[in-house]
């Protein structure tokens, strides 16, 4: 589905990689507006007023908000392009929860460590570090979570267009 694609977010957040990542792997040709989160823009106000957060794709004039929601409108508009979930539905229910471990335990434990005081940053390392582990033992030296290819789909090399 073709049309204008627009994305609000903040370079460094996590949330917004996720949905950069999701455009990357579909091919989706996307306008970039950076965010200055200490002085919203009106078109974000407009577009996510109930959160006012990034990221928000606008995609012909409508709004979706809320990254793994993102994602998932993504991946259903785009369907014609590489999925980004497994076809499996107990494979995609693990990436879903491999997605929410994101979102509850690393970008919470990331957080910590720009805490100003300095135990709340030690103790922000090694839980940010532990949940990096967990990660690292679930991939288990498979490139992916769901396997040898992104989105448990045919490996980026055979696909066509």
């Amino acid at each position: 589905m073709a049309g204008k694609v627009v994305l609000l977010d903040f370079w460094p957040s996590l949330f917004g990689m996720r949905v950069r990542i999701a455009l990357a792997e579909k091919g989706i040709k996307y306008e970039y507006k950076e965010e200055d989160l200490s002085n919203k823009s009106p078109l974000l106000l407009e577009m996510n007023p109930v959160i006012k957060q990034i990221p928000v794709l606008i995609h012909n004039g409508k709004p979706v908000c809320e990254s793994l929601i993102i994602v998932q409108y993504i991946d259903e508009v785009w369907n014609d392009k590489c999925p980004l979930l497994p076809s499996d539905p107990y494979q995609r229910a693990q990436a879903r929860f491999w997605a929410d471990f994101v979102d509850k335990k690393v970008y919470v434990a990331s957080r910590k460590i720009w805490r100003p005081k300095k135990e709340e940053q030690e103790a922000g390392k090694k839980e940010f570090l532990e949940t990096l582990k967990t990660m690292e033992g679930e991939l288990g030296g498979k490139p992916y979570f769901g396997g040898e290819t992104f989105g448990g789909g045919v490996p980026q090399d055979y696909r066509v267009g």
